[in-house]
């Protein structure tokens, strides 16, 4: 290959990869990804709430109404028959917790859907009476 050719080459590459520079910016800039950024971000904010909530304030109480059992100590330890000193552990009580968990998140976010759903309602029939 000559000279000639080769920074034809380079070239054609470098305007490649400028296009795929401005596409990528372009699609950062889209409103779709800065809502997700932000979505992640309320979400893990969310998340140390829904867990607080749980461990703190439900669990508890579901504790006592259980005769005062601790969820997080609920366990089954099963020794190694193999003659070694480890033993498995299954911690179904993490197990209970985190169904709790997910039940209060999945609540929560179906009354946050079906609010916007309301709204979008309103919104749209206002928008039918308006034509």
């Amino acid at each position: 290959m000559d000279k000639k050719a080769i920074k034809e080459k380079a070239a054609a590459v470098h305007e490649k990869s400028g296009g795929f520079r401005k596409e990528f910016i372009e699609f950062i800039n889209r409103g779709s990804v800065v809502d997700l950024a932000v979505g992640v971000a309320v979400g893990g904010a969310f998340t140390a709430i829904v867990n607080s909530l749980v461990n703190d304030i439900v669990m508890p109480i579901v504790g006592l109404i259980g005769g005062g059992v601790d969820f997080r100590e609920l366990k089954l330890v099963i020794p190694n028959f193999f003659g070694g000193d480890t033993e498995a552990v299954i911690a179904y009580g993490n197990f209970i917790q985190n169904v709790v968990e997910f039940l209060i998140i999945a609540w929560v976010i179906f009354l946050t859907i079906k609010a916007m759903n309301r709204i979008n309602r309103k919104k749209d029939a206002k928008a039918a009476k308006k034509l």
